[in-house]
């Protein structure tokens, strides 16, 4: 059981990584967030599902797990790298203050050279694919780069994690395919819609104290017509998917498990309580059923008959 001050601080006390990591190694593994493992999902669906979509049955089992270790190691890589940035911000918020930079638990070098560390594991993992898909994962760093800094020029932060996390869909498909398609481009869109709404409501966590410290996002340009935005980029999001697995002719369970997508994202804004951030971070980390459900809407339909 681990005890965590909801409202205080997102740092886990007596969790796994207070069991099994060494003392001098922990705040490292909470800097890449590896204490929070639905970041890493939320890089990864967007992979697999291209990946999914792309193949003509079963998903290469090299390509997922090559994806899942990327994701793992680039999520903690991003995370680092927005944390270093945002280590001046993160004092100041309650819910983050207690983290590893602003702590003072990991000094600003080591978090560069851990940075460099992950980023050369992910360079290495990145070479095992082919070459077009190696310029797209190249690309994606200036997106990963720049991420950190929107939310001081912009009240949109939300879209641009979108175009970030997301890019996975298009190097997903272009692993299975050595290129890209409409299917691909179309996936994408849907996702970074589903990012914006899904991570909306997670910036509901810190909205007051965004506001003091001058900070901008979504949640606090939606305000209280904030659920309505979300069911808005939830449909967009929706309609992006139908329109990929149309345009990739994918078969009848896909087309079913959309629909339980659907369902899910509806729950997310039924009932949502965006000033109780315990609510927001249930329906928030409850992303990663969509994620399971349209993967295996996708491989079912290849398998069934797409």
């Amino acid at each position: 059981m681990t005890d965590k001050a909801a409202g205080f601080t997102d740092i886990g006390r007596g969790d796994w990584i207070d069991r099994l990591v060494s003392p001098a190694l922990r705040p490292y593994a909470r800097l890449a967030r590896l204490d929070r493992p639905i970041g890493t999902w939320l890089l990864l669906f967007p992979c697999w599902w291209g990946l999914a979509l792309a193949s003509p049955g079963w998903p290469d089992p090299a390509l997922l797990l090559a994806f899942a270790v990327g994701a793992l190691v680039m999520r903690g890589a991003g995370c680092t790298f927005n944390d270093i940035v945002d280590r001046d911000f993160d004092a100041q918020v309650e819910r983050t203050r207690a983290r590893p930079l602003p702590s003072g638990a990991v000094s600003l070098k080591g978090a560069v050279l851990f940075l460099a560390l992950q980023l050369a594991v992910g360079l290495a993992i990145l070479l095992a694919f082919n070459g077009f898909t190696i310029l797209l994962g190249i690309a994606s760093l200036a997106l990963v780069f720049t991420y950190p800094f929107m939310k001081r020029i912009t009240w949109w932060p939300q879209a641009f994690l979108g175009l970030t996390f997301d890019w996975g869909a298009l190097m997903g498909w272009s692993a299975e395919t050595g290129g890209l398609a409409a299917p691909a481009l179309l996936l994408y869109a849907g996702a970074i819609a589903w990012t914006v709404g899904y991570d909306t409501i997670y910036a509901h966590q810190d909205k007051e104290d965004d506001a003091l410290i001058g900070v901008r996002s979504t949640a606090r340009l939606f305000g209280a017509a904030s659920a309505r935005w979300i069911a808005l980029f939830y449909a967009l999001a929706l309609l992006g998917f139908g329109a990929a697995g149309a345009a990739a002719e994918l078969s009848w369970p896909f087309w079913i498990a959309l629909a339980a997508a659907g369902l899910q994202l509806a729950w997310q804004v039924k009932g949502l309580t965006t000033d109780d951030a315990a609510d927001c971070l249930t329906r928030f980390r409850s992303n990663r059923w969509v994620g399971w459900i349209l993967v295996i809407g996708m491989v079912a339909a290849r398998l069934l008959g797409g």
